[in-house]
């Protein structure tokens, strides 16, 4: 049975994503955790942005905004959960816009309430504030171009984009940058901000020997020909992923145990995350 918690959080993000789409704006913060305030500390270092399509929010998603934040916890910084509505590879469906971001909300929270309980717990005081943030850009670049001008953030705020191997493949794809389809559109990007990649050992994307191996290849010329800098590869930084031997996390993992094996979700999506999935029916129906 739908609980009124999850209507009304679905009906406070349908309504602010109706107002987002018919705007001119191309991003936006639609809200922020724990607070509502819409303004970032003066004294924010650093914005680590995890860009993805939430559908659903997983420990995976947790685990690679976990291990940036605490890896300088004295450092102040906030975090932006970004999700494009227009999507150059994946489509809005099963879960619709509004669903996925009230289950941002809920991940938002989860994950605070874990840092403050994790064994390396920064000072209250310092716990990041979370930002859920929309963006009609679909492009990697282009979307932290908007991140810098729109007036959201302060302009010396540094981004440290949170993202999986699998994504650095695709930004470093020339196909993405039509007309001249050469990596020169990255260059404002990695003159500034950083990358922070967790690596993705397995079948599809090779070793963790291999997967070094990229950035090594970066810093030695490999991309020249396509206009790659070798000065890039010091903006960009590679951390260890899952354990060997745990389970693979994931959206697609999420969606067939919410339809095969429930009790998968557990171990798969935050609790808020997975009560919501469970009342709703998100991936059943």
């Amino acid at each position: 049975m739908a609980s009124p918690a999850f209507h009304s959080l679905r009906e406070k993000y349908a309504s602010a994503l109706k107002r987002f789409i018919a705007s001119t704006r191309t991003l936006e913060v639609l809200a922020s955790v724990p607070s509502d305030r819409r303004e970032p500390p003066p004294t924010t270092d650093v914005l680590y942005v995890l860009d993805s399509s939430f559908n659903p929010p997983t420990l995976a998603h947790n685990r690679i905004a976990t291990s940036a934040i605490l890896e300088d916890s004295s450092k102040p910084a906030r975090l932006l959960l970004l999700l494009a509505t227009q999507n150059a590879d994946k489509p809005s469906k099963p879960a619709s816009f509004e669903d996925r971001l009230a289950m941002m909300e809920m991940f938002a929270r989860d994950f605070l309430s874990s840092l403050r309980t994790s064994v390396s717990a920064p000072d209250p005081s310092t716990l990041p504030v979370i930002d859920i943030g929309v963006t009609k850009k679909p492009y990697f670049v282009d979307k932290a171009a908007e991140i810098e001008r729109a007036g959201i953030y302060p302009g010396s705020v540094e981004q440290v984009h949170l993202t999986g191997y699998d994504t650095l493949i695709r930004i470093f794809n020339p196909k993405y940058y039509p007309p001249e389809l050469t990596l020169q559109p990255l260059g404002p990007f990695l003159s500034q901000h950083r990358l922070r990649v967790t690596m993705r050992p397995d079948s599809d994307w090779g070793t963790r020997d291999e997967q070094e191996a990229f950035l090594q290849g970066l810093a030695q010329g490999s991309q020249d020909s396509v206009g790659g800098k070798r000065e890039w590869a010091q903006r960009i930084q590679l951390v260890e992923g899952k354990k060997p031997g745990a389970p693979s996390v994931s959206s697609t993992r999420a969606r067939e145990a919410a339809v095969k094996k429930p009790q998968d979700l557990e171990w798969l999506v935050p609790p808020s995350v997975r009560e919501m999935i469970l009342a709703e029916r998100l991936y059943t129906e």
